[in-house]
């Protein structure tokens, strides 16, 4: 479905993914790892349109879409959960989620059952501002206001960051049932192992290139990254 082929990218004024590679099949759900500063943020915003490449090439649904600006990578399927939720703290959930459609030229209310129905707090709490929300919850309306475009590709930037384990649980399991429902996923994750336990393919990024790929059991008991970042 996405296919990212030798990618470069200079941020900030130094270069933050260098000639990468990676694919992601259709239906699947494929993890990137690494250390804070490897690139994973930069490769999700490259994709997303919100950062321009040096170099390479990014084709979705085989669309060359490389350097496209957000709205048309949007309206072609492609949507990302960014890191720290990036919510509107005034705004209703509801309000919340209607500024995810916003692209969305048909009936886009017929799907807001849908998404209550993978986050039923948020049916309950549909007049609550955002900012009044508990850290997972908000967390929760992120992913909801991404999924309410109905995207083949819903990307993900660190969604466990900062919340209770017990919370963590809950965003993964809803995230195996975003994939179950054939959306697919791209996610970012610094719990290595709680990641790779249900990505179908994980790659790891180490200073902006991917130094292994593999499916996610197998980089789960590889000794690398048991060592870098499984902590045993």
């Amino acid at each position: 479905m996405l296919k990212i082929e030798g990618l470069s990218v200079n941020y900030g004024g130094i270069q933050a993914v260098r000639d990468i590679s990676l694919e992601v099949p259709e239906g699947k759900l494929v993890t990137l790892i690494g250390a804070n500063g490897a690139g994973k943020s930069t490769t999700l915003r490259t994709i997303s349109g919100l950062v321009k490449p040096k170099s390479g090439k990014i084709t979705f649904l085989d669309e060359d879409i490389t350097g496209m600006d957000t709205a048309q990578v949007v309206k072609r399927g492609i949507t990302l959960v960014p890191e720290g939720r990036r919510i509107f703290p005034n705004l209703t959930v509801y309000e919340n989620i209607r500024v995810g459609a916003y692209l969305r030229k048909d009936d886009w209310k017929k799907d807001v059952d849908w998404v209550y129905d993978l986050f039923p707090r948020m049916k309950e709490r549909s007049w609550q501002t955002g900012g009044t929300l508990s850290g997972g919850e908000q967390q929760m309306l992120a992913v909801a206001r991404a999924l309410i475009s109905r995207p083949k590709l819903i990307m993900m930037d660190e969604p466990s960051l900062g919340l209770a384990p017990l919370i963590i649980k809950e965003i993964f399991d809803i995230i195996q049932e975003i994939r179950r429902q054939g959306v697919t996923v791209l996610l970012i994750e610094q719990n290595a192992n709680m990641a790779l336990k249900i990505a179908d393919e994980g790659y790891v990024l180490e200073t902006g290139q991917i130094t292994l790929h593999g499916t996610g059991h197998d980089l789960l008991t590889n000794p690398q990254v048991k060592e870098a970042y499984l902590g045993k």
